[in-house]
């Protein structure tokens, strides 16, 4: 199977079942080797819990670690030694209750299943010292924004640790796409994250189609990259003009908020919906584009590459950005590879972490070059989202320089093959998102695990604000700028 991003494709009666502690062992080895883990899920199966773990090794291939777990039994946590696994074996033991032996932290990630009052009930990290106070923020916030609640440990105006409690509207997104025929879920799909619709429909689609056993049509997948590189430039335009704002500087607020609205509108041309909703649909793709049109998406880029340069220089000659931003909400190098960061904010810590780079698909005809700042700070997460959105506009004009439409033949997608495994991945604006979907032997799904990238960068928030000024956290907030929705799931 071939496509724009890596895809793993298993059968699952070639694929041994490891017991516990072999599969953590194995786990481990791969993880010491200097395989990144990709994501790790489970699901009972009687009193087993079946568990998944993908590795991405630096060839770029995915690869799976399969396990049997005696939910009584359990297995010895595999986070004290390799934090980025912390999120995932949490998430398993709440959905599945398989007992994790030595995990220092096994805090609900989403309390599902759980009475609303369990979310008070539990007891958050402390701090003593008289001199120490709590500032709680959240769960309700002003405006249109998700709840979650944000319990903030300080010493007088610094903050010495945050702890982030999340789920407070857990939608049983995983459970609905288990519901009907999982070839009809895109307009479900595409709701996860509303910021990040081609993303997770690119994902999702992807899975299908290699359960199908449809090979990845170079038209359909260059189109659907088009796709996603507009959402990343609405995106990371849409996160400049919030941090912009909330520093006061207008210019930025202003002009990136207009150029972010002709990003959207090129979308709304294409496909019908500013959001990107309807784009991809298994076995194609329903954006098209006559000749007339193409000359308006050109235009269209011509005008956010020309107005970008001019408020891109006013942005970072700015005395005043730099002064709020430069050293705020510093992540290291280390701390982002350790809690296993992903996207933009991997990237503004130095870590060249994009599927992109990969070179697979439309980004063979038309690479994309990895952007990243060793630095770790607001302003280094600034910055890479400008050169991203750079990169992208440069990308689209290359692929529409030669275009003269875009069109894509709508394929039939058949039934799914039985008793198999595939895990899709797509690098959108915030990060990787992954899909796994997995069939029983009737060819009818049993699992589909959903990730989005907040899922594995809450934490790193947590950590950016650690040494900082309360008054720091806006910023570093909106320097991530993660999903709640996405997170709960």
């Amino acid at each position: 199977m071939s496509g724009s991003f890596p895809l793993g494709s298993w059968t699952l009666a070639e694929v041994p079942e490891l017991p516990g502690g072999a599969w953590s062992e194995r786990v481990a080895a791969l993880l010491g080797e200097g395989a990144r883990i990709v994501t790790a899920f489970g699901r009972r199966d009687g009193g087993d819990v079946v568990a998944s773990a993908i590795l991405q090794p630096a060839s770029g291939e995915l690869v799976l670690v399969r396990g049997r777990i005696d939910r009584a039994l359990g297995y010895h946590a595999l986070t004290p030694t390799h934090p980025a696994m912390h999120v995932f074996e949490r998430e398993m033991h709440e959905q599945t209750g398989v007992r994790i032996a030595g995990h220092p932290w096994l805090k609900p990630v989403r309390f599902e299943g759980s009475a609303p009052s369990a979310m008070a009930a539990y007891p958050f990290f402390t701090l003593q010292g008289k001199e120490v106070h709590e500032v709680q923020v959240g769960p309700v916030h002003a405006g249109v924004i998700e709840p979650g609640a944000f319990r903030f440990m300080c010493l007088g105006e610094k903050v010495h640790h945050l702890e982030i409690q999340l789920g407070y509207q857990h939608r049983g997104v995983e459970a609905l796409l288990l519901r009907g025929d999982p070839r009809a879920h895109a307009p479900l799909v595409e709701t996860i994250a509303g910021d990040t619709s081609i993303a997770h429909a690119w994902a999702d689609c992807a899975a299908i189609e290699s359960l199908a056993g449809l090979d990845a049509d170079a038209s359909t997948d260059r189109g659907r990259a088009v796709g996603l590189e507009l959402e990343r430039v609405a995106m990371h335009l849409a996160g400049l003009a919030g941090l912009a704002t909330d520093i006061g500087f207008l210019q930025g607020g202003s002009t990136y908020g207009r150029l972010r609205t002709t990003a959207i509108n090129t979308s709304m041309r294409l496909c019908g919906s500013r959001f990107g909703r309807g784009w991809l649909r298994p076995g194609g793709s329903r954006a098209m584009a006559d000749a007339a049109l193409v000359d308006v998406v050109r235009a269209n880029i011509a005008l956010l590459i020309r107005d970008l340069a001019v408020i891109n220089d006013r942005f970072v000659s700015s005395v005043t950005v730099r002064h709020r931003f430069v050293g705020a909400g510093r992540l290291t190098s280390e701390q982002a590879l350790d809690v296993g960061l992903v996207g933009v904010a991997a990237r503004a810590s130095g870590v060249n972490l994009d599927q992109r780079s990969l070179g697979l698909g439309a980004y063979r005809e038309h690479p994309v070059e990895t952007v990243t700042d060793p630095t770790g700070d607001c302003w280094a997460r600034a910055l890479v989202r400008i050169r991203e959105m750079d990169g992208s506009l440069a990308w689209l004009r290359r692929v529409f320089a030669d275009a003269t439409e875009l069109a894509s033949v709508q394929r039939p997608v058949g039934a799914l093959a039985a008793g198999s495994l595939v895990v899709s991945t797509c690098e959108g604006w915030r990060g990787e998102v992954v899909h796994a979907l997995e069939t029983g032997p009737d060819g009818v799904l049993v699992q589909h695990k959903v990730q989005d990238p907040s899922l594995r960068n809450w934490f790193g928030l947590a950590l950016a604000v650690r040494e900082n000024e309360i008054s720091d956290f806006p910023i570093c907030n909106k320097s991530f700028d993660l999903s709640y929705c996405g997170h709960d799931l």
